[in-house]
């Protein structure tokens, strides 16, 4: 949606219309959407597909059988990554140009985010489950954009997993990221408010939440990191 030409963009990926997970959520609202099955999307008579690694193998294999071109965008795990990934979905739609643009715009910006504070503050990602990010990926680059020390490193997390409660209590961050609430209030997501974690936020953590920003490797991002630095002033 950032680099298609007019016309150009057939249907999208019906998670773009959830505005949990969603960056341009109006913008997504004017066009059709599908459902990732091969079928839906063969009789749109697409030139390309952009699938991601995660799009179910038997979609992309029928449909590359039935002669379509299917690309699959390998997961952005850090910012510097976004630059890359901006400029090939432009190679990929004949918009080079505007890619090139909106990458060079990017790295600009972030070149004017990024904190190299004297301290950092120590940063908790707590997710349902008790699910945390460590290095290697797109949270903990944007943490560490943002001026903040990921706790999960001291934990010893490398990529994602989890963190117990009581472990995450007992190194007493200075700030505690939460997901969203999704609607249907999955006990998994009881964590999220549990008496100890909110003792943990009123008597010594601040409080900010992830959301869809932090989702992908977008441009985006840049506004999750801008809202971080607000939260640890």
């Amino acid at each position: 949606m950032l680099l298609a030409a007019p016309g150009q963009l057939v249907s999208i990926s019906r998670i773009s219309h959830d505005p949990n997970v969603s960056v341009m959520l109006e913008e997504a609202r004017k066009y059709p959407i599908n459902h990732g099955q091969a079928e839906e999307v063969f009789r749109l008579s697409p030139d390309l597909v952009l699938a991601g690694q995660f799009t179910s193998s038997y979609t992309v294999g029928l449909l590359r059988r039935l002669g379509v071109e299917v690309v699959q965008l390998p997961i952005v795990t850090s910012l510097d990554q976004i630059p890359d990934a901006i400029r090939e979905v432009g190679r990929l739609l004949g918009r080079a140009r505007q890619a090139d643009t909106v990458a060079t715009q990017f790295e600009t910006d972030l070149a004017a985010l990024r904190a190299d504070p004297d301290r950092r503050p120590r940063a908790a990602l707590h997710y349902a489950n008790n699910y945390t990010s460590g290095d290697k990926s797109l949270a903990n680059d944007i943490l560490t954009a943002a001026g903040f020390a990921n706790i999960a490193l001291e934990a010893g997390l490398s990529g994602g997993g989890t963190l117990p409660m009581e472990r995450l209590l007992m190194l007493m961050p200075d700030l505690v990221i939460s997901g969203q609430n999704y609607p249907g209030a999955s006990r998994s997501e009881s964590v999220l408010t549990h008496p100890a974690m909110n003792a943990l936020r009123d008597r010594h953590a601040g409080s900010a939440l992830s959301d869809a920003e932090w989702v992908c490797g977008t441009p985006a991002v840049l506004r999750a990191i801008a809202r971080l630095q607000e939260a640890g002033q």
